[in-house]
């Protein structure tokens, strides 16, 4: 099968296509008509296998998976989606992985209402790159930089899901909940808007809490933070952890997909999100323990060049 087959075979659905598609896959390039009156929103990631997906992930879930991290981004901006490119570099043709890669793929983007639009296919080590876009009015865009003193911080679901699916999965525990929200990212698709021209700053957690926050303080002019520790929310796996080793995974476990945001101290937060602690003045992030003390924060996340 060669690369024109592939594309036709896999990633080339009959029907209508999305809202702006004016010419889709199949040519040179894609034609779309922007939204009126509204700002596009882009965003870049790319997946290697062994680097940042296992390589014994099924398909079905590497196709979720590779298309969530970037829908994360459109939603912590605000946006909704609309389109995606795919790069897709395969060692040699599978039919059976790519029909399964491309159903979970395609799963994902249809609940998320966002259409592929082209793309290209090579040969080489296992990789899966994606540009999507997205759209959003210019009174509604979320930012890293609002983000003021006495505002709540907040995040949207449980974060350390994605750390302690990894160490299930390395280990073979493929079954547990975390496991499968490491394998597939369970995301929120309303959050994003609802927090739209309302949220003073906003970030996905892809990298831990802790250096993702670090994103939005600096963004915000070298503010602070603290954390209170009790308050972060948990689920059943987490909560049968040693305190300090779930509270490492919390802060510094990366592959979340959930939401980070700031939010007015007078307002009730929107539901499924859960006040952890508040912005300060400049300083550096502390955690407050249940017992009222505070230490400073001094956990990790994932870097690529480290």
């Amino acid at each position: 099968m060669d690369e024109f087959s592939l594309i036709e075979r896999y990633f080339r659905r009959p029907g209508p296509d999305g809202e702006g598609v004016l010419l889709g896959p199949g040519d040179d390039a894609a034609l779309l008509a922007p939204p009126a009156g509204e700002q596009l929103v882009m965003t870049l990631d790319t997946s290697i296998a062994g680097r940042h997906f296992p390589d014994d992930l099924p398909p079905f879930e590497t196709g979720h998976r590779c298309l969530a991290v970037n829908l994360s981004d459109l939603y912590a901006m605000g946006a909704r989606p609309l389109w995606f490119l795919l790069s897709l570099t395969l060692p040699e043709v599978d039919e059976h992985w790519l029909a399964e890669f491309s159903r979970g793929l395609f799963a994902l983007a249809d609940r998320a209402g966002i259409e592929l639009v082209g793309g290209d296919t090579t040969r080489g080590p296992l990789s899966v790159a994606i540009q999507a876009t997205g759209a959003v009015r210019a009174d509604q865009v979320l930012r890293r930089d609002g983000a003021l003193p006495g505002q709540i911080l907040a995040v949207g679901g449980v974060p350390g899901l994605g750390g302690l699916g990894l160490r299930h999965w390395q280990a073979g525990q493929r079954d547990s909940d975390s496991a499968r929200h490491f394998a597939a990212p369970d995301l929120d698709f309303t959050l994003g808007q609802r927090l739209a021209g309302r949220a003073g700053a906003c970030i996905d957690i892809s990298d831990g809490l802790l250096q993702d926050l670090g994103h939005v303080l600096q963004a915000s002019g070298g503010l602070g933070a603290v954390i209170d520790t009790g308050a972060l929310p948990v689920t059943p796996e987490l909560a049968a952890l040693d305190a300090e080793d779930r509270l490492t995974l919390q802060l510094a476990g990366g592959d979340d997909y959930r939401l980070l945001f700031t939010w007015p101290a007078d307002e009730p937060l929107p539901e499924g999100s859960h006040a952890i602690g508040r912005i300060t003045g400049p300083g550096p992030v502390r955690l407050r323990d249940p017992d009222g003390s505070e230490r400073p924060a001094a956990a990790p996340g994932w870097r690529h060049f480290q």
